[in-house]
């Protein structure tokens, strides 16, 4: 018989613990929302209280299947449960489940709270037995555990007892510091389960210092814990917590997992979507290397492997990419081949006989431009507009006349220096001229305002166009230098993504950067013309 496995997702609150992440309230709602899509059991809403965006949020949380759980930590020594006011904050928020962080490991009752072992797990006992006394369910973090265990195995399975004892749906098991290996996750889970804590009650939290969170969570499973703690994308503290986007379809699609758990998910062809969604509130580029949800997770850039591909994709793929809402990817380079260039053509719906003499010109071309500065393999639409050239398909949507960026230093009102771009561009569509002007302000030395100053005046008015563009935004702005002094050019990547959820990357090179991002801008107009069908003016 299959065993039931829960998903706890606390992206909303170890995840925003990730430097440089701050989620807004109406940022949580929708990450929420996505997360019962998706089909999780508990979602970590934040610490009610503690911060204004936290008590917002729970103050008009979305309605969810999912348990919405607030988080706090035991109460506070020298007082009761039921007059610590951090205490009261988090059971106010009203959620269904509250989780308590505290102490299991002796080094920090000490250190930390400068407390008796024996009052600690007092606070465990007393917090535990409030929340439940209060008709919520009770989930204890059992913080530092696996360091904890190691220093006195004794006092740390005392302080899961006092928990379960008081009535703790939930003990977790937190390796909070991230350095616990597998094989250690995998045999103290045994050595808890057999102390008298049963499995069906035990949950797993790791982080990822060592890059093993997801093999670590994987072996508590072995070892029969069944309530599972991640992040979207493996956000979290340092270097991140387990990652749920890589756990979940692991679970659903490899064994022995997929057969021997169920779990509440039911989202998993839309896993991809959500993991570049996080991203884009994040506003940073999503991981490429990022197993099942990442650009490159099913990309062939070999000829030998594209060849292979087209034949059987199993050769070198372990799961259909479309289970959990990814593409294959067939990348052009200078090391392509026929296989690959025939094999990337068709996934890009272009139909092209065997014999077509444009194929050993358009790899020509490619290896020509790559030499050159270029780079297709990651620049997929501009391939396809080459291609699309020289098959002598590319329609004709507009002509650049002109275009302009001026630049300006000056000081604000507030008297903070600040870098004004200014940016003018003239296109002619059929037979009519567009002038159009924008301007991006940003801090002094702000190098992407001249690149988006471009941008807006390209976008700000297309004519017949325009409304096809509308959902259009770039994701991601990347510059490289190559050669040395007079010999250098410059490449610039830019990554768009529209409301449709494509992404795609074009590639613009001059031995300027203005000039190379306007070709790279252009680029990623004309392709999200061509994917939308729009006919030529």
């Amino acid at each position: 018989m299959t065993q039931r496995l829960y998903l706890y997702d606390t992206t909303l609150r170890d995840g925003q613990q990730t430097q440089g992440v701050q989620f807004s309230a109406d940022e949580k709602a929708e990450i929420a929302q996505m997360l019962d899509a998706l089909g999780v059991d508990y979602i970590e809403g934040g610490w009610p209280g503690a911060n204004p965006t936290d008590s917002d949020f729970f103050a008009s949380a979305p309605a969810t299947r999912a348990m919405m759980t607030a988080f706090g930590m035991t109460k506070r020594a020298g007082r009761s449960a039921q007059n610590d006011d951090v205490l009261a904050a988090v059971l106010d928020a009203g959620t269904g489940a509250v989780c308590l962080v505290g102490k299991t490991h002796p080094f920090h009752v000490h250190e930390a709270l400068g407390i008796s072992l024996q009052d600690n797990l007092e606070n465990i006992r007393a917090s535990v037995a409030h929340v439940v006394a209060a008709g919520r369910e009770a989930i204890f973090d059992a913080e530092h555990f696996f360091d904890g265990y190691a220093d006195d195995a004794d006092y740390a399975l005392s302080c899961l007892h006092a928990a379960l004892d008081a009535g703790a749906r939930w003990v977790v098991l937190c390796d909070t510091n991230g350095g616990t290996l597998p094989g250690q996750v995998g045999q103290i889970t045994q050595q808890v389960i057999a102390a008298g804590v049963p499995g069906d009650r035990l949950g797993i939290h790791c982080h990822d210092d060592t890059g093993n969170a997801v093999a670590c969570t994987l072996a508590a499973i072995d070892a029969r814990a069944r309530q599972i703690q991640g992040t979207l994308n493996g956000l979290g503290e340092r270097c991140g917590n387990a990652s749920l986007t890589t756990l979940i379809p692991t679970l659903l699609l490899k064994q022995p997992y997929a057969s021997a758990f169920t779990t509440g998910l039911q989202g998993l062809a839309g896993l991809t979507r959500i993991s570049r969604r996080l991203d884009e509130i994040l506003n940073r580029a999503p991981s490429r290397a990022a197993p099942y949800a990442g650009t490159s997770a099913f990309a062939h850039k070999a000829g030998l492997h594209a060849s292979a591909i087209v034949k059987n994709p199993a050769t070198y793929e372990h799961i259909d990419p479309s289970l959990v809402g990814n593409e294959r990817v067939i990348p052009m380079s200078n090391q392509a081949g026929q296989s690959n260039l025939r094999a990337r053509l068709a996934e890009a719906g272009i139909i092209v006989s065997r014999d077509d003499p444009a194929l050993p010109r358009i790899l020509d071309l490619v290896k020509t431009r790559e030499d050159a500065g270029y780079a297709y393999d990651g620049a997929q639409a501009s391939f396809e507009l080459l291609a699309l050239t020289e098959l002598g398909r590319m329609q004709h949507f507009f002509d650049v006349e002109r275009y302009r960026v001026t630049i300006e230093r000056r000081k604000n009102a507030l008297g903070k220096r600040i870098s004004v771009s200014e940016a003018v561009v003239v296109v002619q569509i059929g037979g009519q001229r567009m002038l159009s002007v924008s301007e991006s302000i940003g801090p002094e030395g702000d190098d992407l305002g001249p690149v988006n100053a471009l941008w807006r005046a390209l976008a700000k008015d297309l004519g017949p166009y325009q409304a096809a563009i509308s959902d259009m935004h770039l994701t991601d702005f990347r510059v490289r230098i190559t050669g040395a002094g007079v010999e250098a050019t410059t490449r610039v990547n830019i990554e768009s993504a529209d409301h449709q959820g494509r992404r795609w990357s074009t590639v613009g090179v001059s031995p300027n950067i203005v000039d190379a991002s306007f070709e790279a801008l252009v680029e990623a107009i004309r392709w999200k013309l061509i994917r939308d069908g729009i006919g030529a003016a």
